[in-house]
């Protein structure tokens, strides 16, 4: 029998922490929800949620160090997953309605108004995973639940060997756009998986089982 997995729901301000907690336990977690430093440095993983403007997460991320602790873990190898606008933080920057604001920068690029007709983008939406997608095993053709306005519509982080290549997965609304990132011990959904339904908690589950 595999062990449970300690995960921490860093607590910031955010929004949707507690449907997230649910979720987590759901797939099978031990959740923690808190924003001291130690147990989330020391949890098998980190999950970033986000609701809200990016400048508004931003602030209330650095509020309590939570860039610092990003860092941290991810200096270590330790896995983060970063959910909706926790995955547009993770960019060098995010730019809404005039305000451009500085990202945690962990990847490269910007954060940019999708250019639908109808905004925000909401509902349930087909994904185009990645070819040896972790996350999505198993759930490749599943809807998944969006609320958004922005995404990441590039991906400019160019990785060498022996770092493995990152998987993308796409999704459509007005364009192309960032639906999840798999790239070593950083992943991230700009859908929400917790609003998911079985799907959701499926590819909380795929994440839990790469902690380790």
């Amino acid at each position: 029998m595999s062990r449970t997995r300690r995960v921490v729901l860093l607590d910031y301000g955010s929004g949707n922490v507690h449907s997230a907690a649910k979720a987590l336990e759901h797939a099978g977690a031990e959740v923690q929800v808190t924003a001291d430093r130690a147990a989330a440095l020391e949890a098998d993983g980190l999950v970033v949620p986000g609701v809200g403007a990016f400048k508004a997460v931003m602030d209330q991320l650095r509020a309590v160090r939570g860039d610092g602790i990003v860092d941290g873990r991810l200096a270590g190898g330790r896995p983060v997953l970063g959910i909706c606008v926790g995955m547009q933080v993770l960019f060098e920057r995010g730019v809404e309605r005039g305000v451009d604001t500085e990202g945690l920068g962990e990847w490269p690029g910007t954060v940019t108004e999708l250019p639908a007709p109808v905004l925000p983008h909401m509902g349930w939406n087909t994904v185009a995973p990645d070819e040896g997608s972790a996350l999505f095993a198993g759930i490749e053709h599943e809807r998944f639940y969006f609320v958004h306005s922005f995404a990441a519509q590039a991906w400019q982080l160019d990785v060498m060997p022996p770092f493995p290549t990152p998987r993308l997965t796409w999704a459509e609304h007005g364009g192309p756009f960032l639906a999840a990132v798999e790239n070593g011990p950083l992943s991230a959904t700009q859908f929400h998986p917790e609003k998911s339904s079985d799907a959701g908690i499926r590819l909380l589950a795929n994440w839990l089982a790469t902690l380790g």
